[in-house]
């Protein structure tokens, strides 16, 4: 099967600062490739509906377009074809020195590794899109791209590339779901208020709060790193 995975990243600052956030959050949203289509035109019709034509931003969520995104919430709970995966790594244990060779830019890649490795399986295709991010290394994506290929070799990653979220409806899904997951983990919603509309429209849809997952969790994963090793 071919499958298309889409990437943000949330807090970032972290890497070079610990004191930023708690965490540091990435996000994948993953499909089938033949679902593309059908998912743009999906999200156009939503648009057109509550005549939203502004890029999908979790900081564009407010009581004006609280219906919208929520419609966003129950059209992905409701798609056997979207799945969604979040990695988030404590900055307290972050040791560039150590793990890293000093180097923030080689860690963020390394946590997009973890976040994408373990749903790489066995025959199929993919092609990973992140969002634009310019590097100091030109090779980043190369290397990680190598290393995908090198964890599983009987699956096929026939492409990594970095596109502008504007660009993709698929980086500006991921923008939303991962900014829930950020304000829950960094602690960054009021008790009221539409964000935290959000957050429980997701959280009745997986049946707890917003939290680490279980490895084999399928449609709503969250992955909270254990650097020292383990789940």
């Amino acid at each position: 099967m071919k499958i298309e995975i889409y990437c943000d990243e949330s807090c970032s600052e972290v890497l070079f600062d610990k004191k930023a956030h708690n965490f540091f959050i990435l996000g994948s949203l993953w499909m089938p490739a033949e679902f593309r289509e059908e998912f743009k035109a999906d999200i156009k019709e939503i648009r057109k509906e509550h005549n939203y034509f502004l890029e999908i931003k979790w900081n564009k969520v407010s009581p004006k377009f609280l219906e919208f995104y929520k419609s966003l919430i129950n059209y992905f709970f409701s798609s056997e074809n979207l799945r969604f995966r979040a990695l988030a790594v404590e900055s307290e244990k972050i040791d560039l020195v150590k793990f890293h060779e000093g180097d923030a830019e080689l860690s963020y890649y390394k946590f997009y590794y973890q976040l994408l490795r373990n749903w790489i399986l066995d025959f199929n295709e993919y092609n990973i899109f992140l969002d634009y991010k310019v590097n100091k290394e030109r090779t980043r994506l190369k290397k990680l791209k190598e290393a995908l290929d090198n964890s599983s070799l009987t699956s096929i990653i026939s492409n990594i590339q970095s596109i502008h979220s504007k660009e993709s409806t698929g980086i500006q899904f991921v923008d939303l779901l991962i900014g829930a997951v950020n304000a829950k983990f960094n602690n960054k919603v009021k008790i009221e208020g539409s964000k935290s509309e959000i957050i429980k429209s997701i959280e009745q849809k997986i049946g707890k709060e917003i939290s680490a997952t279980s490895r084999s969790e399928y449609k709503f994963n969250i992955f909270r790193i254990q650097l020292q090793g383990g789940w």
